[in-house]
């Protein structure tokens, strides 16, 4: 399943990227993960990995590794995602008054949930957007 968003944010790149790859900050616009950390502590950088509770679609515990790093431009996740394993990219562009933030996905389900996951896919891209949205207006108001 491949699906893209879009959202314009009034900050800057760097501020919106900062923000993105602060882990712990993912609670905060992602309604389905209750925790997030990355480890080893500290900057995020190519190779770390953030660990992250979920309770949506079912509870779990998921694993990502950043896999494309490029401050106020880029940041690449690879792992599990849920149901799902793939890569999420978020990509910045300076707009006037802000950034354009376009987050893709390419996930891959497994087992039984592969017969059924296309059509799931419009359901997993309007809860990702609805996110984007979150981060949108949090990143607002700040």
């Amino acid at each position: 399943m491949r699906f893209s968003n879009t959202v314009e944010i009034r900050r800057s790149p760097a501020e919106v990227f900062d923000f993105l790859a602060t882990p712990e900050n993912i609670p905060t616009w992602n309604h389905a993960i209750v925790e997030s950390r990355g480890a080893p502590l500290g900057p995020m950088r190519v190779g770390t990995r953030i660990e992250q509770r979920r309770t949506q679609p079912s509870p779990g515990r998921e694993q990502l590794e950043v896999v494309e790093l490029a401050p106020a431009r880029t940041l690449v996740l690879e792992g599990d995602l849920g149901p799902f394993h793939g890569t999420i990219s978020y990509r910045l562009e300076p707009v006037p008054g802000g950034t354009r933030l376009t987050n893709d996905a390419d996930l891959d389900a497994s087992g039984p949930l592969r017969l059924v996951a296309p059509l799931a896919e419009g359901r997993v891209r309007a809860s990702v957007a609805e996110n984007l949205e979150v981060l949108k207006r949090t990143l607002e108001a700040a």
